[in-house]
């Protein structure tokens, strides 16, 4: 009798493990499923229509993932947050270590990040003067200048211009740029990273973001190919802040670089 029994009592404990089994992934597929929903949820579709995007191969495989705005609609932001995360149009911003800008990022003379003036704020280029990508709303000009904070900006009106600060990219000098990148501490310029950057042509304002790890002269090579074969040409620009903090939001792609959070981003109102 015992051993009939420790064999029934066998079946019945192999039945239910089975049913626990089936029920335990049942529940954990429905937890993952509505989670997942939650996720997608929680990062809406970017809002703004003011763009154009683009995706541009060029001979060496270097993918250029491209949003072109006018720029009246660049917004400087703080968001401490994966660009793709923030449901805003834009890529990454300047440099930064932890929570504090180390790169210009100003709107109408006030810092993203704190008071003009203020250490760690979007104010200063820090420890190094550095290409600053500038537009003048007054008079509707682009320009880079190298400075080591937004007081040495030159704008007509202070109440009116935007400043993002990287590196020069120096789109007209193949003889100069290299030499002015090591002067402004470009990162890791010889190892392939992934990259972005901030450029201007007589029509607008144009996003970048490189889809693989490449170096910084790979990269300028790519955005001069990328700039001739436009109708209004590439005129200069800036390196932003590059490999895992290289990220890119629109409708039509999603670069969130290593999933890292950035301080700052440019967007596109």
């Amino acid at each position: 009798m015992l051993p009939s029994t420790v064999k029934v009592l066998a079946r019945h404990f192999f039945r239910f493990k089975i049913m626990y089994i089936a029920l335990f992934l049942i529940a954990s597929g429905i937890y993952v499923l509505t989670h997942l929903s939650f996720l997608e949820s929680a990062t809406p579709e970017p809002a703004s229509a003011n763009y154009e995007y683009e995706s541009y191969v060029a001979d060496n495989d270097i993918t250029l993932q491209v949003i072109k705005t006018n720029p009246k609609y660049i917004r400087l932001r703080r968001i401490d947050n994966n660009v793709t995360a923030s449901g805003i149009v834009g890529v990454n911003g300047g440099f930064f270590w932890e929570k504090q800008l180390l790169s210009i990022a100003v709107q109408d003379d006030v810092p993203v990040g704190g008071e003009p003036g203020a250490r760690e704020s979007g104010w200063f280029n820090a420890k190094y003067a550095r290409g600053t990508l500038v537009y003048d709303g007054r008079t509707q000009a682009y320009s880079v200048q190298v400075v080591g904070d937004a007081s040495q900006l030159n704008v007509t009106d202070r109440s009116d211009y935007w400043a993002q600060g990287g590196v020069s990219l120096n789109l007209q000098d193949d003889a100069g740029w290299r030499m002015q990148a090591d002067t402004q501490a470009i990162p890791a310029p010889d190892d392939n990273r992934l990259r972005s950057a901030m450029a201007y042509a007589e029509d607008g304002v144009y996003l970048i973001v490189a889809n693989m790890g490449c170096t910084a002269e790979d990269f300028r090579k790519t955005i001069q190919s990328y700039g001739k074969s436009l109708p209004n040409r590439l005129i200069d620009g800036i390196f932003l802040d590059g490999d895992g903090s290289s990220q890119l939001l629109a409708r039509e792609a999603k670069l969130m670089g290593d999933g890292r959070p950035v301080v700052q981003m440019i967007g596109v109102d």
